[in-house]
């Protein structure tokens, strides 16, 4: 197989992997500057928020596992490759040198063994480092099952690692990849974890010499929708993660059916909305001092998807509201919808000089279409004032404003972050 073939192959195969953003673009040089359309790229944002290109692809998508829910399952009739490591070094390199990308994103199925394919993909960054001086941003892919020592080698020549945890329960892992364990999952993800923090240590103890490991964290990825979960069991579930692994991030991926499987839904359309409302409500859990238990509980287990998160809290527990805005604390402030973590921060700043009132809350960005339910300034409401929260639901839903609550994956308090 040429190899352009082989990257048309193994970048469609990559692109269900919801860990790093694809720019779904189909644009071509017209005798201009540039190619929007070259395969296997997709677009990611750095810490500092600049918006870098990566070349996304897989190794191979032969598969020893027969996932019910995966495209490049063992029994699905679809063209398969293998790059060769050369191939895909050199690759990376002239696509680095023609400035397509700024860096690699590799992943791959599981062929002849988990160890056979962590060597192949440790070979193939560990020459770009060494043989190649490459220093573009990596993000490799670790493989459930691979011996610890490969994943650890290879944690000091990338950038990023993650462990795909694919589904929310073992009960829904045993019918939908019944190949794969808890154990296998888990355990990379606990070492990978294990290793940042000791060489966090290191770091701090001053120990000469200590290497780089997994600079930029690890990260993990959930299928919504393949699997009967709601949306409180994956939220717990993405707390524990954050706290018992120190992950970076949990990407959530709306099920998109790409194969026929009596074990899984019939679903018209993915369920983007869902999707969109579990980032903002991990968005919650990250930067908002929110808890899973908080957001939802078992009396209302799934993400309103009129509403986004927060402001479907502040309407459960509207007893906690109003908020004074020239006394709350910050994390007070943090839990009035239309305040994000910059204009909370903001508002202490100028309070300490002026007493804060609703037009200095408009000029620092506060979205006062929600904010003016649950807020106050100097004990008075912004225009009109609602006493119990049915009507706050009713009033935001039935705004003249019909775009209000079409909100968009990220506004301005839910930001992309660094993949």
């Amino acid at each position: 197989m040429e190899l352009i073939d082989k990257l048309k192959v193994l970048a469609s195969s990559a692109k269900y992997d919801a860990s790093c953003s694809t720019s779904g673009s189909s644009r071509k040089n017209n005798n201009g500057l540039g190619n929007a359309a070259v395969a296997g790229i997709c677009h990611s944002w750095s810490s500092d928020g600049r918006c870098v290109s990566l070349l996304k692809v897989l190794y191979s998508n032969f598969c020893i596992y027969d996932c019910a829910y995966c495209i490049n399952r063992k029994s699905n009739d679809i063209p398969r490759a293998t790059f060769e490591e050369k191939e895909l070094i050199n690759l990376t390199i002239n696509f680095y040198k023609r400035n397509y990308i700024e860096g690699l994103f590799l992943s791959s199925a599981v062929f002849i063994s988990p160890n056979h394919t962590m060597e192949k993909m440790f070979n193939v960054v560990k020459s770009l480092r060494e043989n190649y001086n490459f220093n573009g941003y990596i993000h490799l892919k670790a493989i459930p099952g691979a011996d610890n020592e490969i994943i650890r080698k290879a944690g000091f020549y990338v950038d990023r690692m993650s462990v795909n945890l694919e589904l929310p329960s073992i009960k829904s892992l045993k019918l939908l990849a019944p190949e794969k364990s808890k154990e296998n999952l888990l355990s990379p993800m606990k070492y990978i974890g294990t290793n940042i923090l000791q060489i966090s240590d290191d770091k701090k103890n001053k120990i000469k010499h200590t290497p780089e490991f997994v600079p930029a964290g690890q990260s993990t990825q959930m299928i919504v929708g393949a699997s009967p979960e709601n949306d409180y069991t994956i939220l717990n579930l993405s707390e524990k993660l954050y706290k018992s692994f120190g992950l970076k991030r949990v990407y959530y991926s709306a099920y998109i059916p790409t194969v026929e499987d009596n074990r899984l839904p019939r679903l018209k359309n993915p369920p983007l909305v869902r999707e969109n409302r579990l980032y903002q409500a991990d968005w919650l859990l990250r930067f908002y001092n929110f808890k899973a238990e908080e957001i939802l509980d078992e009396r209302y287990p799934f993400l309103d998807e009129t509403l986004d998160p927060k402001t479907s809290w502040a309407i459960r527990n509207f007893h906690f509201f109003p908020v004074e805005a020239n006394k709350a604390d910050l994390d007070t402030l943090l839990r009035v919808p239309g305040i994000g973590v910059k204009s909370a921060l903001e508002i202490l700043k100028i309070r300490k000089q002026v007493k804060i009132n609703f037009t200095i809350l408009k000029k620092i960005g506060i979205v006062l279409k929600r904010a003016r339910f649950f807020l106050i300034c100097d004990g008075k409401y912004y225009r009109s004032f609602l006493n119990d929260s049915e009507s706050v639901k009713f009033t935001m839903l039935t705004e003249k404003d019909k775009n209000f609550f079409k909100i968009p994956l990220f506004d301005n308090e839910f930001l992309p972050m660094v993949y």
